[in-house]
């Protein structure tokens, strides 16, 4: 009976079967590149065991062999650093860099050839020069590839599937730079030229950003919610214990921050359209879109998906809150008191029942939109979507999303601004702040969508500079004429 192969592990552990350490024919094939690796940390071992899968013959150098070769893969072999470096045709340098300098006895043996440093800085540098820079000036006979930092050991040792597929890589060397970018195709990465190895700082301190695209929309989403918080504790908590002594501070963990939520949660979807308003308006301004915008305004327009996903959070925690009122005690109290308070007679309101109806399903609709608009950004629905469709999902639905819950906002404060006693402390009610920016928003876009602004933006759009006085006309008719269609300009 043959065996079966496919029940024999991957990668054998040593202890399993005795004989030689060195790499054999069914794992890593025969006459592919040896891969050298310095270093014998769990990096190390993750990238080992990754190499050994792919069919690499691997050599380990350390300066404990017999103490390590227990913790790589039996078809690794863990060796001198001498005999791996003299042995490799790539060597992986994954020692800390502050331990560089003591590899300076391996430059006749490294000379010539590949080194990949996958080291990371301890915090983000601007000026000094990156790891890679300093193990170049250490190894000028050496090829140094920058490489492999920005993958964790657990996406080497799970494979691409559980992390990111990306390497990102630079040199100066541009053989040097293919081997590394073959071997990474082979472990299944996608590698990323970034240019010379003067990028490769750029590199090191990509792992130690802390969410830099999200600073923004977190900062904002924060401030806001503190202001509103602050302005409703001003009016539904303080304003009753200040003039009536009456002690409603129980209010604070779920009502307050139940009626905060909504109000951060439309200011912060309206802000996700304001940039491209600006834009828009800039570009009638100039007349071209050739012009470059604003700092600021670039930076606002690539954090609008932050600022979405803010707000469907901040709008999710208003859903999981309101769901959650009826559940408290005060809740509870408040019901009971009502009942007995209750005289005979009539006490059904029409139309405070309609505005609830009303109320309630623009809600539940707005954040059905919401849902949609923050699983389409996700890379790996919108990668199924072509332009047009992720397009209108995220404009024109996002601009429907807007309108219902502005909707939602205008039911709940239905005639509440007309009443005196809801300003309390000469204070608005809160909706009522809330509303200015989408109220803006919305009309900005009806005005855009009036036909001679849209047709003369769209033009702009499609190369038509104002300065150029390029006659627009269908492409028909300018084939016709001879004449220089603007969407070819």
């Amino acid at each position: 009976m043959m065996p079966d192969e496919m029940a024999r592990p991957l990668i054998r552990s040593r202890g399993e079967e005795g004989g030689s350490r060195r790499p054999e024919a069914p794992t890593s094939e025969l006459g592919a590149p040896v891969i050298g690796i310095l270093g014998t940390g769990d990096f190390s071992r993750s990238l080992a065991r990754r190499l050994v899968a792919s069919g690499y013959q691997v050599v380990v150098g350390s300066r404990n062999a017999k103490f390590s070769e227990a913790l790589f893969p039996k078809e690794a072999e863990v060796t001198s650093q001498m005999e791996a470096t003299s042995r490799a045709d790539v060597v992986f340098v994954a020692v800390f860099p502050e331990h560089h300098s003591t590899l300076v006895e391996l430059r006749p043996t490294l000379a010539g050839k590949t080194l990949v440093d996958v080291s990371n800085g301890s915090k983000i540098s601007r000026d000094t020069p990156s790891n890679a820079e300093q193990l170049a000036e250490l190894f000028p006979e050496s090829f140094v590839v920058k490489g492999f930092n920005t993958v964790s050991a657990w996406t080497l040792q799970m494979g691409p599937r559980d992390g990111s597929r990306q390497i990102f890589l630079c040199g100066d060397d541009s053989r040097a730079k293919s081997r590394v970018m073959q071997l990474c195709r082979r472990l299944g990465f996608v590698p990323v030229d970034l240019g010379l190895l003067a990028f490769s700082l750029e590199i090191e301190n990509l792992p130690l950003y802390l969410f830099p695209s999200w600073l923004i929309p977190v900062v904002c989403t924060l401030s806001l919610f503190a202001f509103f918080y602050a302005y409703n504790f001003l009016r539904d908590v303080l304003q009753p214990y200040v003039t009536a002594g009456k002690n409603v501070f129980y209010k604070m963990p779920i009502e307050t921050v139940n009626v905060t939520l909504p109000a951060v949660a439309l200011v912060m979807l309206s802000l996700v359209y304001v940039p491209g308003l600006c834009a828009a308006l800039l570009q009638l301004w100039w007349g071209t879109k050739y012009n470059r915008f604003p700092s600021w305004l670039d930076r606002w327009l690539t954090s609008r998906k932050q600022m979405g996903l803010c707000s469907f959070w901040c709008a999710a925690l208003h859903a999981v809150y309101s769901l959650c009122l009826p559940m408290r005690k005060s809740a509870r109290f408040r019901l009971l008191i009502a009942a007995r308070e209750v005289k005979e007679g009539a006490v059904w309101v029409e139309e405070e029942v309609w505005r609830m109806e009303l109320y309630v399903s623009a809600g539940i609709m707005a954040l059905g939109l919401l849902s949609l608009l923050a699983v389409t950004s996700l890379p790996s629905v919108a990668n199924t979507l072509n332009w047009r469709e992720f397009s209108f999902i995220q404009s024109t639905l996002g601009y429907c999303a807007l309108a219902t819950a502005t909707l939602h906002t205008l039911l709940y404060g239905w005639n509440r601004a007309f009443d005196p006693a809801q300003y309390r402390f000469l204070l608005p009610p809160t909706f009522m702040l809330v509303l200015v920016v989408p109220v803006a928003v919305l009309l900005g876009r009806l005005a855009l969508l009036v036909p001679c602004v849209a047709r003369r933006l769209g033009m702009i759009r499609r190369g038509w500079e104002k300065s150029r006085h390029v006659r627009c006309a269908p492409q028909e008719e300018c084939r016709r004429n001879g004449l220089e269609e603007f969407s070819n300009v």
